[in-house]
């Protein structure tokens, strides 16, 4: 069989497509592509995997066009759609015509028995869909995805240690798409990252839903009583977080590489938790901590269970740790009841932090969460503006971050060759430039910050 996977969405996701795709392999089935967010490159296929994303409607939008895209590449191909959007609206993907099969999120790693099972079976295409969702208060145990042994990149792998979110913030569907917090085992991970760095790969990326409540229902569990949300809200003890134990684990795998985090919710860790995860040996100072408005009043609206004093504490806490660490974050802007006022507490937070990246985001109204409902919604036109000028303000502020790190010796690693230059990041994140050198690509490299270029900064490797 010819199949097709496309993915929609967080890195997540394209995680779980790579685990998919390996079952095919290892069955001796060809791979004709992987994809995501633009349907025109969708190439034809027996069948296509199409795993989506429900993030906002637009991902809605997204996920339909690239199904029906599929089918009419090769109307007798099978169409199996998976993930968020079809855990969370079965019955609307259902309705699409060509749909053969509909996995939710915990139920998309049997796609392999299940489209095998469709194709050798297959008639005339006229039965309804094959569904498998099961609800998110049936979901209690972390589905493994087995072991994956490759990436698309050749230098940088993803590994998904977590799954679900208990948080519920009243703009997020994905509590509902994701269901409930599930860590996955420690040996797993770390039989899984040994592979990946004997492979060859450089650099592991830590992800989840919410990486940060990692290992924290199975220390509610042992606390009798205690719920995972007291536990993410109580200070830090003598104890390290489970997070922290996985990452000193991890340093300890033979080989040169390091380890980064995709991201760490402030609504899950207070700056002391923080520091103590920070410290790991081989974890690279970068962290991507979502504010996603720099306003009390929204952030309270948005149920974020912090405030911004406490998220400027993390920032503080971590430029006391390294000046040059990096924070990149996320911001709604035109949130309902988002005042002018509002809107500059974003701005000015954004100055304040001296945020090396920040992913401006028009709030889009999700159904079926709260802030859906709620009054004073802001006008499309305003929420572009407000998104324009904050992005302004944001690519000057990366630009003063990059300018302070000018002059410093870091570590980079080079991973493609784009015209005259070869680019990569180095450990705090920093877009690099440098004249080419194959011999230098996925190795980690001691290289000068120069001058800035472009997103970036041009180095100058130092052998």
């Amino acid at each position: 069989m010819r199949i097709g996977f496309y993915t929609l969405g967080c890195k997540v996701n394209q995680y779980e497509t790579e685990a998919m795709k390996e079952k095919f392999i290892a069955a001796g089935h060809e791979i004709v592509g992987s994809l995501g967010e633009d349907d025109s490159l969708l190439v034809p296929a027996d069948a296509y995997v199409i795993n989506t994303c429900t993030v906002t409607n637009m991902a809605d939008r997204k996920s339909r066009q690239f199904i029906r895209r599929a089918k009419k590449l090769n109307p007798d191909s099978i169409i199996a759609v998976v993930g968020c959007y079809a855990q969370v609206d079965p019955d609307a993907v259902s309705k699409i015509e060509g749909v053969d099969i509909i996995l939710g999120t915990n139920e998309k790693i049997k796609i392999f028995e299940v489209l095998e099972k469709e194709f050798s079976a297959r008639s005339d295409g006229s039965a309804a869909p094959f569904i498998d969702i099961i609800p998110r208060d049936e979901l209690s145990e972390y589905m493994s995805d087995g072991i994956i042994k490759a990436m698309e990149s050749r230098t940088r792998a993803y590994i998904k240690i977590q799954e679900g979110c208990d948080r519920f913030c009243s703009y997020c569907i994905i509590p509902i798409a994701r269901g409930p917090v599930r860590s996955r085992s420690e040996d797993e991970i770390i039989e899984e990252a040994r592979g990946l760095v004997a492979a060859g790969f450089k650099e592991i990326v830590l992800t989840g839903i919410n990486t940060a409540l990692y290992g924290l229902e199975r220390v509610a569990s042992a606390s009798e009583g205690t719920s995972v949300d007291a536990i993410a809200g109580a200070s830090t003890s003598t104890a390290l977080p489970p997070l922290r134990i996985l990452l000193d684990k991890l340093a300890g795998i033979p080989g040169d590489f390091r380890i980064r985090l995709s991201s760490l919710e402030p609504n899950v860790m207070k700056a002391e938790d923080v520091l103590a995860i920070v410290g790991a040996e081989k974890l690279c100072h970068h962290l991507h901590l979502s504010i996603q408005s720099g306003s009390n009043n929204i952030l309270k609206a948005m149920n974020r269970r912090y405030t911004r004093e406490e998220y400027l504490d993390i920032v503080c806490a971590l430029k006391d740790f390294d000046p040059y660490f990096a924070i990149t974050t996320d911001i709604i802007v035109g949130f309902p009841g988002e005042t002018e006022e509002d809107f500059r507490d974003s701005i000015e937070l954004v100055k304040f932090a001296g945020l090396s990246k920040v992913h401006v985001f028009p709030y889009s109204a999700r159904k079926g969460t709260v802030a859906a409902e709620m009054e004073n919604q802001i006008d499309s036109e305003e929420k572009k503006r407000r998104a324009k000028i904050l992005s302004d303000v944001a690519e000057e502020v990366a630009a003063n971050f990059h300018d302070e790190c000018l002059g410093k010796t870091v570590t980079g690693l080079f991973e493609e060759i784009h015209d005259e230059y070869m680019t990569g990041y180095t450990d705090n994140y920093i877009r690099i430039y440098a004249e080419k050198e194959e011999s230098l690509l996925n190795e980690l490299v001691s290289v000068e910050l120069v001058e800035l270029h472009k997103d970036g900064v041009l180095a100058r490797p130092v052998i």
